[in-house]
C-alpha cells in the first residue's frame, strides 16, 4: 500500500510561512533541491490544497524556460509538470498539468487512492495536513526544518487534542544548515 508523505519546510519555531505568506526565507539550495528531486522524483503524485496549488502552478509549468534557472529547477518544473495531482478545493473550478480536482477529504476515497498501484503520495499545504491528520492518515513525514526564528505566520502543525507518537528513521544535515527530519508513524494494523 502507498504511503502518505507529509512534506513541507519550517522554521525552527515551527512555522511554514511568515505573517504575510511569505517563504522566501526558505534556504533551497541546489544540494537540498537535487534532494527534493530525487525524492519526490519517485512519488506517484501530489496531494495539496488549492493555495500550494496554484502557487506551484504559477512558476514550476514553465520555470524550466528560464535560462537563469538552475539544473535542479530546470529538472523540478519537469517533475512537477508530469506528476499526477490531487487539488483538494471547494472553490477551484478548473487545473491543468495532470491536476484532479477534489472537494473534500472523504477517508475512504484516500484509502482508496493508497490501495492503487504506484510511488507514494507527497502531501503539502499546513492546512491540508491539519485535515489529513485528523483523520490519522498521515504515514511518514519528512520535516525540513531551516535555520531561521519566523516569530510568527502560518504553523506547520495545528493544536489538536490528539498526541501522536512517530518514530525517527532518517535525520539529515544539509551544508545550508537545513535539517530533515524524517518520521514514520507507527502503525498496528495497515492502514
Amino acid at each position: 500500500m502507498r504511503k502518505i508523505v507529509l512534506m513541507m519546510s519550517m522554521s525552527l519555531d515551527g512555522y511554514m510561512e511568515g505573517p504575510n505568506r511569505e517563504i522566501d526565507w526558505h534556504l533551497v539550495d541546489d544540494e537540498l533541491h537535487r534532494h527534493f528531486n530525487d525524492v519526490l522524483g519517485d512519488m506517484g503524485a501530489f496531494l495539496s490544497g488549492r493555495v500550494t496549488h496554484e502557487l506551484m502552478a504559477g512558476f514550476w509549468p514553465t520555470a524550466d524556460a528560464d535560462p537563469q534557472r538552475t539544473g535542479p529547477m530546470v529538472e523540478y518544473a519537469r517533475i512537477w509538470r508530469n506528476m499526477p495531482k490531487v487539488v483538494f478545493s471547494r472553490t477551484l473550478q478548473h487545473a491543468d498539468w495532470h491536476t484532479t480536482i477534489v472537494r473534500d477529504v472523504v477517508v475512504d476515497d484516500i484509502l482508496a487512492l493508497k490501495a492503487q498501484d504506484g510511488g507514494d503520495l507527497a502531501l503539502g499545504g499546513a492546512t491540508l495536513a491539519a485535515e489529513f491528520l485528523r483523520h490519522d492518515l498521515v504515514d511518514e513525514f519528512r520535516v525540513y526544518v531551516h535555520p531561521i526564528l519566523v516569530g510568527r505566520g502560518q504553523r506547520l502543525f495545528a493544536e489538536s487534542d490528539v498526541m501522536t507518537a512517530l518514530r525517527l528513521i532518517e535525520t539529515r544535515r544539509f551544508g545550508n544548515g537545513v535539517v530533515l527530519l524524517h518520521y514514520e508513524r507507527p502503525r498496528t494494523a495497515e492502514r
